[in-house]
């Protein structure tokens, strides 16, 4: 009897506008699972490794199906949850499930394809062939395939592609692709005594050999062995091997030496790379009577919605009040996805949730390698009661494979950084957190002091819950906020480079009552603009339509779009004068003029130039918090949950040019940033303040701001976007065309306009120059659609996707690039 034919869809780390079936070897019926990865070929000889998401007995139309070659995996590596998130998002944020795969799994676990050389033919006696050539030659006959990497240690060349080539030309070798595992597991060497030193006799006899040969090193070696191992009448622990060196002051050759003669045994043992925290789990602390209400409120709603926003004030506690829900959590067996928007935020929260649940807690974000990030995703995979239960990430974390998730909380759930911008696909980490909980059945709770106008139409609209904290924790009050208004200050010519009098004034008591100081400027480099003062030529990116920063520390112009640098010029490029000046600021230019006007504090950065490193987050807020720093300088990274008890002044530098954003949301985004960098000042038992530079001293905005009236701003700004249809009244997606001729780019954008209308699109806005028309040699053009929110809106966009990838398959389109953003921010 013949046995049935399987097949199996396979999800592939490429742009592919579906998944791909390929045939089971009969052998693999009853081993494939789904979830595990699998190797396939594509075209003539293009091997990929890919995740199988379905298996059936279909036979596929339209094509032969090719064999599955080999299983990686014995049990999967991504849960059916997973694939029923990545499908979602694949169709709600218009991508493929190969961008989705790309973006989910750690590096570790993708697999990439490395280049292999290997013998196609024997050399004939007769052939002419170098002496670097025969040497490639007889490793290959030795050692089978070899990388570049392993023919330039053959030849003892860099660069041995050369000779490479030359032994393809001539047919002697050829190149394969071999599919290489990218995650290699840490491992520590460990040396125990072998079987012909395993007794306190024949330990005596080795020494009597060295003493004899004078082998004094040798006799170090084994002598320090003993001692660390604490070598007692045969019993001994296992001694790390680099310790041992080092603490012998031997080479590696030396030690390998003793384990020839079998004195010592060797043995590797995997090792993790993750930290290990064997802290007592504390009890959570006593709440006060705001915070126990929350609490309360917040599990009495969870019996009836799913998703709650908790609005509290900044320092009213929220962080207690999670920390209980994640140990109720934990008691009955389940995981907590802890989501916060920023890298530079998990220090201190990670501090104060490893002192509640030590070992329960695991992180994962882009700072970790890919490496760390494998260790984490199959820590989770595991399982193991007690380890890796809550999960503290940024973004990315929502893609790990959790089993018994119970509870997401979405920290700061306004923030733009939850935006996944590029690549595709280009998701909301909070929505999709939404989506997440909904799959496990779980529950959502999005905390902020400032929540996005969407999230609090959600709350009052009955689809979410709504809990709110009104005081601070401890009756602290909030800080008193005045504003500092720049064109007085100009017309008295009492400004001290970026600083107003009123700034310096409060600076000055600040430091002297040794308090310290927090400077949010949401501009990087020293200075945004050199201008000519008689012509005002401005110097701009030679592959952008936007002028070039000037960054003092490392003397360069440079654009921060597409990283395109310069030498600052000595004379005008339009009409050759040398009377060249500086505009505006950033915070390399605000760090410089602190240390002009209180050149006895100590001042640090804390921006992308200053934070590129793995650690460096965590070295600048350790700084500041063991008072090593007087004035911290920042961009918004010092905007987001940071907690100082010494911080009694927060200054913000411009705030006119948030609000004159071209933006619907910069009312929103304004009040969010000043709001929340206000939340630094005036933590425990200081009265905070803080001062707003600005232009425009009687602007509505900052009354609201001062009368802490988040209420009232929303009522202004949700009648705004029912007037002029903007979320939440319809779903936003921004279509960007992008072509290096700009009369390509443009048809390309005027055609696709036509074809979406021509679907029955009704507000269609565009096609318009991008905000800025030109970035890396590419012109942008931009259509925004304006779409009703109803059960049509996911086959309605699936329609105007397969439209554009159509647009761009014709003969006039083909290099054509479109990309398409879903719920932009």
């Amino acid at each position: 009897m013949e046995r049935e034919t399987f097949f199996a869809d396979i999800i592939l780390p490429l742009a592919l506008p579906k998944v791909l079936t390929y045939r089971l070897p009969r052998e693999m019926n009853n081993l494939l699972q789904i979830g595990v990865r699998v190797i396939v070929t594509i075209g003539k000889s293009k091997r990929y490794s890919g995740v199988v998401c379905a298996i059936h007995n279909n036979v596929p139309t339209g094509y032969e199906a090719r064999y599955i070659e080999e299983i990686l995996d014995e049990s999967p590596i991504v849960t059916n949850e997973q694939l029923q998130l990545w499908e979602w998002m694949a169709s709600y944020y218009c991508a493929t499930m190969g961008d989705v795969m790309n973006a989910a799994l750690p590096g570790g676990l993708k697999l990439s394809s490395e280049t292999k050389f290997v013998l196609s033919r024997i050399v004939e006696a007769a052939e002419i062939i170098s002496e670097k050539e025969n040497a490639i030659i007889e490793a290959m006959i030795h050692r089978g395939a070899l990388t570049i990497d392993e023919v330039a240690e053959v030849v003892q060349l860099k660069n041995p592609r050369s000779i490479i080539k030359s032994l393809i030309d001539k047919k002697i070798i050829a190149a394969e692709d071999e599919i290489k595992e990218k995650f290699k597991p840490r491992t520590v060497d460990f040396l125990t005594l072998g079987p012909e030193a395993n007794s306190d006799e024949k330990i005596k006899t080795w020494f009597d050999l060295f003493e004899k040969k004078n082998a004094h090193k040798k006799s170090d070696v084994l002598l320090s062995f003993l001692q660390l191992s604490a070598y007692d009448e045969g019993k001994h622990k296992q001694v790390d091997r680099l310790h041992l060196q080092k603490v012998a002051k031997a080479n590696n050759t030396s030690v390998q030496y003793f384990i020839e003669k079998k004195i010592l045994e060797l043995r590797t043992v995997e090792v993790g790379r993750l930290s290990s925290m064997d802290i007592p789990a504390l009890s959570a602390k006593p709440l006060s009577d705001s915070q126990e209400r929350a609490l309360q409120e917040v599990k009495d709603q969870f019996e009836q919605k799913e998703v709650i926003l908790l609005h509290g004030v900044t320092s009213s506690g929220k962080t207690e009040v999670y920390i209980h829900l994640i140990e109720e959590t934990l008691r009955k067996g389940q995981q907590v996805l802890f989501l916060l928007p920023e890298i530079a935020l998990t220090t201190q929260i990670i501090q104060r949730l490893r002192a509640h649940f030590g070992k329960h807690v695991g992180i994962y974000h882009s700072g970790y390698s890919d490496n760390e990030r494998t260790e984490v995703w199959k820590k989770v995979m595991s399982h193991i009661p007690g380890e890796y239960d809550l999960i503290v990430g940024a973004r990315s974390s929502i893609f790990l494979p959790f089993r018994r998730l119970g509870l997401i909380i979405v920290d700061e759930e306004h923030e733009n950084s939850y935006k996944q911008y590029d690549p595709a696909p280009r998701y909301n980490a909070r929505d999709t957190a939404i989506v997440l909980a909904s799959l496990f059945k779980a529950k959502a709770l999005l905390g902020s002091a400032t929540p996005a106008i969407e999230t609090t139409w959600n709350a009052h609209n009955d689809r979410y819950g709504l809990v709110k904290m009104t005081e601070r924790f401890g009756g602290v009050s909030l800080p008193a906020i005045e504003l500092a208004d720049i064109r007085r200050d100009l017309k008295n010519k009492s400004m001290q480079g970026s600083f107003t009098s009123v700034m310096i004034e409060a600076m000055r008591e600040a430091l002297e009552k040794k308090e310290q100081i927090i400077l949010f400027q949401n501009r990087r480099g020293y200075t945004p603009l050199w201008e000519c003062a008689d012509c005002q030529w401005v110097p701009m990116c030679s592959r952008c339509d936007v002028s070039l920063t000037y960054h003092k520390y490392q003397h360069s112009l440079r654009c921060h779009y597409c990283g395109y640098h310069m030498s600052p010029p000595k004379t005008c490029s339009s009409c050759g004068s040398n009377d060249l000046r500086m505009l505006g600021f950033g915070t390399e230019k605000i760090e410089e003029d602190i240390q002009e006007i209180f050149p006895d504090a100590a001042v640090q950065r804390m921006d992308l130039e200053t934070t590129r490193n793995k650690n460096s987050h965590q070295t600048i807020i350790e700084n500041f918090e063991t008072r090593r720093i007087d004035i911290l300088v920042g961009t918004q990274m010092v905007t987001k949950g940071l907690d100082f008890d010494n911080v009694s002044l927060v200054g913000i530098m411009n705030a006119d040019k948030m609000m004159n954003f071209p933006d619907y949301r910069s009312i929103e985004r304004s009040y969010q940033l000043i709001t929340q960098v206000s939340g630094r000042a005036g933590r425990r038992d200081k009265k905070g303040k803080v001062i707003i530079q600005t232009y425009k001293p009687d602007h509505w905005l900052f009354d609201i701001i001062q009368r802490n009236e988040y209420d009232l701003l929303y009522e202004k700004e949700i009648e705004e976007r029912r007037q002029f249809i903007y979320p939440p009244f319809v779903r936003l997606t921004r279509i960007n065309i992008r072509h290096k001729e700009e009369s390509v780019a443009q048809k390309a954008a005027q055609e696709a306009v036509k074809r979406i209308i021509a679907l029955g699109e009704e507000l269609v806005l565009g096609p318009e120059k991008n905000l800025i028309p030109r970035i890396n040699d590419y012109y942008i053009y931009q259509v925004l659609l304006k779409q009703p929110k109803n059960k049509q809106l996911n086959l309605r966009k699936a329609q105007i996707y397969a439209l554009l990838k159509e647009l761009t398959s014709e003969k006039s389109f083909l290099s054509t690039r479109i990309s398409i953003d879903v719920d932009p921010l």
